[in-house]
């Protein structure tokens, strides 16, 4: 299985609009045509897919160059009272990661819990007391999966971006997927390129490096209330300051994966892809200095 790239790559979560069969080896190569380098398998009600799918998948990705990454399945609570619900939580994560193994995909985006009761500092340590033993069943079983818990956008959810950060610095395996619209949509603000440029200052004190060599993001506009995430938008009907989050990104050297989430589905990705080649352009100066132009 392929390391971090050494770039940033640009994908879309789940099968593109434009594919012409809604299968993942299809969308895979639809992908490639679009120009587009990343796929993320949303498998968010359960997974399915069996072994010789998964390897279907894997070499028809490895032939098109394309990074898979998985969404695993929204009902997960490893803050559960339920022993049930607790324990299917578990076999849900190990569920995605093992797909992970067999099909290529590294990393395994995890919604991982509400907060009920319990106070934020409490939840973590519920959470991270109950993935540890998910964790321990990978090492065991030598899966090359990294655990992404994302940084959630409604505040029942937890997943704040330090509550976030903390478990990942706790546990091995583990990095943060950062929803940058979640962040805003939580808050109501972290949506200027300062407050981008913060936020992975944060990741890197606290992380290291290699949060910012290793990341995982997601991307889309978003509709937010007083409660945080109401729905995801296209850019073009949204107020998320994704040219500033790109430069952010830029200026602080930082590579992985970005997964767009937009419902313009692939259209908006290459908005993304563009504006980052954009970004990019480099103008000469008198002395033969370079600088970035202000595209």
């Amino acid at each position: 299985m392929p390391g971090p790239p050494n770039r940033l790559l640009f994908g879309i979560s789940g099968v593109p609009e434009s594919s012409p069969k809604p299968s993942t080896e299809a969308g895979i190569v639809r992908c490639r045509e679009l120009g587009l380098d990343a796929l993320e398998m949303a498998m968010v009600q359960k997974v399915t897919m069996g072994a010789a799918t998964a390897a279907r998948v894997r070499a028809t990705a490895e032939r098109e160059d394309m990074a898979l990454s998985i969404h695993a399945p929204y009902y997960i609570n490893l803050n559960s009272r339920d022993p049930q619900k607790l324990a299917d939580s578990q076999q849900r994560i190990l569920a995605a990661a093992r797909v992970g193994d067999l099909c290529g995909a590294r990393n395994i985006v995890l919604h991982l819990g509400f907060y009920h009761d319990d106070t934020p500092v409490a939840t973590t340590a519920i959470i991270q007391r109950h993935l540890t033993p998910v964790i321990e069943t990978l090492a065991a079983e030598a899966s090359q999966a990294v655990l992404r818990p994302e940084i959630m956008g409604r505040v029942s959810q937890w997943g704040d971006l330090d509550e976030v950060l903390d478990l990942c610095a706790a546990l091995p395996r583990c990095l943060p997927c950062v929803d940058f619209a979640h962040l805003h949509a939580r808050h109501g603000r972290d949506n200027t390129y300062a407050e981008f440029v913060a936020i992975l200052d944060t990741m890197e004190r606290r992380l290291g490096r290699r949060a910012l060599d290793d990341m995982h993001i997601h991307v889309s506009g978003i509709a937010y209330g007083k409660k945080g995430e109401q729905h995801h938008l296209p850019f073009a009907d949204a107020d998320f300051a994704y040219r500033d989050c790109l430069r952010a990104l830029r200026d602080r050297d930082c590579k992985g994966l970005v997964i767009g989430e937009s419902p313009a589905r692939e259209w908006d990705v290459q908005v993304l892809q563009r504006t980052w080649r954009e970004l990019g352009d480099e103008a000469v100066i008198g002395g033969g200095a370079t600088v970035m132009r202000d595209a």
